[in-house]
């Protein structure tokens, strides 16, 4: 499989000189950077090339990394079927920048660049719809962002009296408390019961040597 993917990105690389920006292969599949103006040519070329034929889009996602400068990462996965490879294009944008849309060349892309913009705040330029789809209408913000607050900053209700839902500042029965629950990234902090039986690293040695002492 490695050997079919280094003759892919060696082919990648002579067909599309200054476009391909990296090609890495990573679980499997290539993963490929390229730069927003020619992502739409890398695109049409993995899908009509005879030893791409990357015709099936099978998904697009936005990952964050709010301390870059261009904090937002839009990854296309796509997968021939014919050769039996996948491969995963990245591109990298921020707030203002727009990418270009998808559309024209996988009609499947409207709906995941949709989710894109709902939930990362990812414009696509030439989208033929471009509106929220997973949240509604009225949210503010987008929520997969790093910096999204746990509690969001409004939330809804359906209003008996006005007989339709109301947007209102969140409000918190009680203070916001993070729980850890013995979470792997946290750890603990505490002694749990029975574990002060335990000697602590470093106390083996010198308890037996004590019990060995006259």
């Amino acid at each position: 499989m490695d050997e079919k993917l280094t003759a892919l990105a060696e082919h990648l690389a002579a067909s599309l000189p200054g476009v391909v920006q990296d090609c890495q292969i990573r679980h499997g599949q290539l993963a490929v950077r390229v730069p927003r103006d020619g992502l739409l040519e890398v695109l049409s070329f993995l899908r009509d090339d005879p030893q791409c034929r990357f015709t099936v889009l099978c998904d697009i996602c936005g990952v964050d990394y709010p301390d870059r400068p261009l904090r937002f990462e839009v990854v296309y996965n796509l997968l021939s079927m014919s050769h039996n490879l996948r491969i995963r294009l990245m591109v990298e944008t921020d707030e203002e920048n727009p990418v270009p849309s998808a559309t024209g060349l996988f009609s499947v892309a409207g709906w995941w660049e949709r989710e894109a913009w709902d939930l990362f705040g990812i414009y696509f330029t030439d989208h033929p719809d471009l509106r929220r789809i997973l949240t509604d209408y009225g949210f503010d913000g987008h929520p997969l962002r790093k910096d999204f607050p746990l509690t969001g900053y409004v939330e809804l209700r359906y209003d008996e009296d006005q007989k339709r839902v109301v947007y209102e500042p969140v409000k918190l029965k009680q203070e916001f408390r993070s729980f850890d629950f013995l979470s792997p990234w946290e750890g603990m902090d505490r002694i749990l019961p029975g574990d002060e039986k335990a000697s602590a690293p470093g106390e083996i040695g010198s308890a037996e040597q004590s019990s060995k002492a006259p």
